[in-house]
């Protein structure tokens, strides 16, 4: 068994691997139903009834996975605590367990905090891939918490041309530190990035739209943005949650969801928007889920086109970082990476 913490996991896994871990899950997934199987996460609301505590969540996400030869299972806990900026302290703590089914083996422990921000970021590039325009040139990010480097990073790496960022964080503070660390950290991308006062001012000329965040209500609404701009929203994993408003759901030309029975009770924006009587969208208006979109059976609608806003709304699932940590745990098997443990 390997013991990997952050820093391994962090070396070895790159933002083009687990876009192609996902995308090679989804196919399988459309070919062979039933060789990947995740039942919905079991969520526990924490501190809900302690005023010295914000509410926050733990999360058990299993999930198998069957390649034809083998199967295997990757369990991720997580934890969400959102006193934790306060302590100087990431606001999410996960780790994943890999194991191999035939014989109940443990492949491999590893940090999930890493795992779970590219793999949600690499759900957003691959939406951003099919779904946005070919001639991209600029990318707004609204909310710079912990989850936006890595989202970022994915946009760039399906759509390289992009050559402005703008930032936008309820606090300049945080958006200034995004700037800061993006450009230390991935030098590869040669942008120009602006950190903006007011929101409308990041979001105006996008032609791509990364939202991250923790919000109650709709930041933004449509006549703020381009009329063919393309949405990757991250936040608003409760049902309370909305970042997204609901004239721009109403309005877009394609919503599209990376899991159909998560959305269904944890997509605050899109419950929202169908629960409203002054909102004209419901869910039978949902025009497909990622795995539709990677496989080709939405190609009719995600024909090249600059007419209507595209959203693509990632609640998450265990399939996806399943995926990912067995690619990690194979990796880590064939190169001895980390601490080796018997079990």
């Amino acid at each position: 068994m390997q013991l990997l913490n952050k820093a391994i996991v962090t070396e070895h896994l790159n933002m083009q691997s687990a876009i192609g871990a996902i995308e090679a899950l989804l196919h399988q997934q459309a070919a062979h139903p039933n060789w990947i199987k995740a039942p919905e996460r079991l969520v526990i609301e924490t501190f809900s009834e302690d005023d010295a505590h914000r509410s926050g969540s733990h999360l058990s996400m299993p999930a198998t996975i069957y390649d034809g030869k083998n199967e295997y299972t990757a369990v991720k806990l997580v934890t969400i605590c959102p006193d934790n900026p306060s302590r100087n302290l990431p606001t999410t703590t996960a780790i994943i367990i890999v194991s191999n089914n035939d014989t109940g083996e443990i492949l491999a422990i590893m940090d999930g905090v890493y795992i779970t921000q590219v793999r949600t970021a690499a759900l957003s590039g691959i939406a951003t891939k099919y779904m946005a325009n070919a001639d991209c040139q600029s990318v707004a990010v609204v909310g710079c918490g912990g989850m936006a480097y890595e989202q970022l990073h994915a946009v760039m790496t399906v759509r390289p041309e992009i050559k402005i960022v703008y930032l936008w964080n309820r606090s300049r503070e945080g958006a200034e530190i995004f700037k800061v660390k993006f450009t230390r950290e991935y030098p590869q991308w040669d942008v120009t990035i602006t950190v903006c006062e007011n929101i409308n001012d990041a979001i105006r000329d996008a032609d791509v739209i990364n939202v991250a965040t923790r919000a109650t209500e709709g930041l933004f609404d449509l006549n703020h943005i381009k009329s063919n701009v393309h949405i990757n929203a991250v936040g608003a994993y409760q049902p309370s949650m909305k970042e997204i408003s609901n004239d721009v759901i109403a309005n877009s030309r394609m919503v599209v969801v990376d899991d159909l029975v998560g959305s269904l009770h944890e997509a605050g924006d899109l419950i929202q928007a169908h629960d409203s009587v002054d909102c004209a969208w419901t869910w039978d208006d949902l025009s497909g889920d990622l795995q539709a979109l990677v496989t080709g059976a939405l190609q009719e609608k995600t024909a090249k086109s600059n007419h209507g806003v595209t959203l693509f709304k990632s609640v998450g699932a265990a399939s996806f970082d399943a995926a990912v940590a067995l690619y990690v745990a194979q990796q880590a098997a064939q190169k001895n990476l980390g601490s080796s443990v018997e079990w």
